[in-house]
């Protein structure tokens, strides 16, 4: 893919938006919110991503849909946020998390997915701004969301 388009752009500034339009509705409302990400790892190094709305990496991943299980949605969230396919089995629980974050009590599950070939991973420039690959040392050096930096402390201490 080539750089972000001027449509992409529009989308950042919708996606900023409605993220800060949810920080709002989340002090409000305190819910329970549930989701669901991957770590895709490749030769000790682990893709991290860049969303538009916020200042920090995150693994690849989102909320969970009605009757959706944490697996399936991970799965879900991989395809639509880099493009790169798995079957549920395939990921390994790594981390169940619940915590109080922008004023919602989230529950997070994390999965690692361990491949042998780096997949080509493509971003859409309007949700994901970045895609990379990371060895642990150099991702704890990042602002990284709470859960990721568990998981990773947890693997490479």
């Amino acid at each position: 893919m080539g750089p972000p388009t001027l449509v992409d752009r529009g989308f950042q500034v919708a996606y900023t938006g409605a993220y800060r339009m949810m920080r709002l509705y989340w002090r409000l409302r305190h819910p329970v919110t549930n989701g669901a990400l991957v770590a895709l790892w490749n030769r000790g190094e682990v893709l991290l991503v860049r969303n538009s709305y916020v200042p920090y990496y995150c693994l690849p991943g989102g909320y969970l849909r009605r009757g959706e299980s944490p697996r399936d949605a991970a799965v879900r969230e991989l395809v639509e946020e880099v493009g790169v396919s798995a079957r549920p089995e395939q990921l390994v629980l790594a981390l169940e998390e619940r915590h109080d974050w922008e004023g919602k009590d989230d529950h997070v599950t994390l999965f690692s997915l361990d491949v042998e070939e780096r997949p080509k991973v493509t971003v859409d420039h309007r949700e994901v701004i970045d895609a990379a690959w990371f060895p642990p040392d150099k991702a704890l050096a990042l602002n990284l969301f709470p859960p990721l930096r568990h998981m990773l402390t947890a693997r490479h201490p």
